[in-house]
């Protein structure tokens, strides 16, 4: 992104004078309202609802990590009850193999009777017939020590993974802690407001947005006439038919979303997966810039990446914003951008592309205003 570009998506926060800079410390508690002015107000709600998001997708994180660990775990366990079986019939095949040496059913036995014999030619079949046993015994025992050895390892990682798996629940539990956490700290602050302090806050956030919108569309960055790709469009049609759904930190549909879990959700619906996690999208998605920027792609904000939106088009993103909102339409400029990613770089643009229509009382200005819990 541009440095021009980059100035004028973070004016939102600047104008509202909340420039939601990392705290220096977590918060443990609501802030006391006092006679802050209005300004202070909104810096506070806005660090509080960034530290529950980011919050929020550690414990996506965590518990992608931890579905892939318990797959991790059932595969390991189907493995080790096949190495198992296998080692039984392993075993079995060498106790035969040891009660015919003991009965004398041995080569030692076979070759006595093969120098006695007088027929030479009979005596040279029995001779192949001999060493193919011998060929097949040796293997056996090969086979034994081979699948014990296997049984051994599958055993040593089967409990590595389940010990694995039980950390990172413990670490989820601590996770989902933390953003009940952050959570009840803006519903303590939200609740400790007038509805005056709310109005007011709601509107100073308000005319930022719009002010930074304005200027990022007034300066020609953003095209209007790019079209999505087919799986662009198809992720796009997707988020659109969730709008008015509400936020709900972990949630990936279909009743509710989180940010990263409507985006995640909607390009799977498209037939692309992609990162659950609005970092992990940040990280792992081809980037490009916002003057490239065409419907689909996905939009991340805040240095830590802990938000992501979908692009719309014409300056607007489809996004569930968060706790206490619904999906909804937003100005781009609605929070400070880090950058933009492109699940399907390689996607050509359709060649005819008819925008997806909005539903009915679709918000399409800045984000709701706030309530007491």
């Amino acid at each position: 992104m541009s440095e021009r570009l980059g100035r004028l998506v973070c004016t939102a926060a600047i104008a509202a004078g909340a420039a939601l800079a990392p705290a220096p410390a977590p918060a443990t508690a609501a802030p006391d309202p006092g006679e802050r002015s209005v300004g202070a107000l909104l810096t506070d709600l806005q660090r509080l609802y960034r530290e529950a998001e980011e919050a929020t997708e550690t414990y996506n994180a965590t518990e992608e990590r931890l579905k892939r660990q318990r797959s991790e775990v059932a595969k390991l366990n189907r493995r080790l009850a096949a190495a198992r079986l296998s080692l039984q019939d392993s075993r079995g095949a060498a106790g035969r193999l040891a009660r015919q040496q003991y009965q004398g059913r041995s080569e030692i036995s076979s070759y006595v009777r093969l120098l006695l014999a007088r027929d030479p030619q009979h005596a040279l079949d029995q001779g192949q017939v001999i060493r193919q046993v011998s060929k097949e015994r040796a293997g056996t025992v090969r086979r034994l020590a081979g699948n014990e050895r296997k049984t051994d390892e599958l055993a040593r990682r089967a409990r590595a993974a389940l010990d694995s798996r039980l950390t990172l629940a413990e670490r989820q539990k601590k996770d989902r802690d933390l953003v009940r956490k952050r959570l009840k700290g803006v519903e303590e602050l939200l609740a400790s407001l007038t509805e005056e302090q709310l109005s007011q806050v709601a509107e100073l956030e308000k005319s930022g947005v719009a002010e930074a919108q304005e200027k990022l569309v007034a300066s020609g960055a953003l095209s209007s006439t790019r079209r999505p790709s087919r799986e662009g469009g198809e992720a796009l049609r997707y988020a659109v038919e969730q709008i008015g759904k509400p936020y709900e930190w972990g949630a990936e549909g279909p009743d509710s979303y989180d940010c990263s879990g409507l985006t995640s959700r909607a390009w799977d619906s498209a037939g692309r997966a992609i990162p659950r996690t609005s970092q992990e999208q940040w990280a792992r998605l081809p980037r490009v810039e916002l003057g490239e920027l065409r419907p689909g792609d996905l939009v991340v904000y805040f240095p830590e990446a802990t938000h992501v939106a979908m692009y719309l088009g014409d300056g607007r993103v489809v996004q569930a914003p968060r706790p206490g909102a619904k999906v909804k339409v937003s100005p781009l400029a609605a929070n400070p951008v880090l950058g933009a990613v492109r699940p399907d770089p390689s996607g050509r643009p359709l060649r005819r592309y008819t925008p997806p229509r909005l539903p009915e009382g679709a918000t399409t200005g800045s984000d709701e205003g706030y309530s007491a819990p």
